[in-house]
């Protein structure tokens, strides 16, 4: 009788994880392979971040496939599909990863720009899933896991196109557990908080004082962990959403963000800076600042 921890393997499995070349994405793909998935399969933009990509499955020990294909391109994202299910038998998880974000105020973002963001994090997704959803119907059997973020729930300053394409997201998500939970497919999200990369390393450097970065001590003060995340963080989850364990679970958008959405936050200049966990986060994001 397999034990419990069989449930959280992925054995056999084919999973694509979109945009994967860095990043998150590599994350989620390394954590699926290191789970038992028999094949991982990822796309990015172009040739060169694929083969950065390939670069970085090898030096893993994984026998990743990787080709361009751009999330936007219906015609691509096909071809994509149909190439992967002619070499490997079909896709039995989707990780919807592939993101942008641009940080501008709403009356300066041009409708360019706008269309731009919501094609990549929101018409990508739907178009990604549209295309595996046929053989996960078939099947009987498929899990799509699509990226969220704290911008599903919550607004900031100048990223309008990023909160309303993740917000969408969040309800698409929803929308495919409604329509296709009945051929046992399961469609949740991943909500990260804010995690340390090399990206957002600037807002974390501390003052020529000593004293830390003020965006840094904002972001831990709003933490009841009182950190930034990390690439690994997020891996646990990822596995769970993918496997047989999570098989009654859909619909759902889960959150590693340290408990900001559960916390109003204190006053910055209380945090005692000696209790502060150092983070040792190394690996980019797709998206790096929520």
């Amino acid at each position: 009788m397999a034990g419990i921890l069989d449930k959280f393997r992925l054995d056999g499995k084919v999973a694509w994880v979109t945009g994967a070349s860095y990043g998150l994405g590599l994350a989620y793909a390394k954590a699926f392979a290191e789970a038992g998935a028999k094949k991982v399969v990822f796309n990015d933009i172009n040739q060169e971040l694929v083969d950065r990509g390939l670069a970085e499955y090898k030096k893993a020990g994984i026998d990743a496939y990787g080709a361009v294909c751009d999330v936007t391109n219906e015609e691509q994202v096909n071809a994509f599909v149909k190439d992967v299910e002619e070499k490997f038998g079909g896709i039995d998880i989707l990780v919807n990863n592939a993101g942008i974000i641009k940080r501008i105020p709403m009356t300066e973002m041009t409708k360019q720009q706008w269309d731009q963001v919501i094609n990549v994090d929101l018409t990508g997704p739907f178009l990604c899933s549209k295309a595996v959803l046929p053989k996960m119907i078939e099947k009987k059997s498929g899990k799509i896991i699509n990226a969220c973020s704290m911008m599903s729930e919550l607004g900031r300053e100048t990223v309008s196109a990023y909160a309303a394409a993740k917000g969408g997201l969040k309800m698409l998500t929803k929308n495919i557990c409604s329509e296709y939970g009945q051929y046992n497919i399961q469609c949740n999200a991943i909500g990260p908080g804010y995690i340390a990369t090399p990206q957002t390393a600037a807002l974390r450097e501390k003052q020529a004082d000593g004293s830390m970065a003020p965006f840094d001590r904002f972001i831990r003060s709003k933490t009841p962990a009182q950190r930034w995340g990390e690439t690994e963080d997020l891996q646990g989850l990822a596995v769970f959403l993918a496997s047989p364990a999570s098989d009654f679970i859909n619909g759902q958008v889960v959150y590693i963000d340290g408990g900001i959405l559960a916390y109003i936050g204190q006053d910055p200049s209380q945090l005692d800076e000696s209790k502060f966990q150092e983070v040792t986060g190394v690996e980019e994001v797709n998206v790096v600042d929520k």
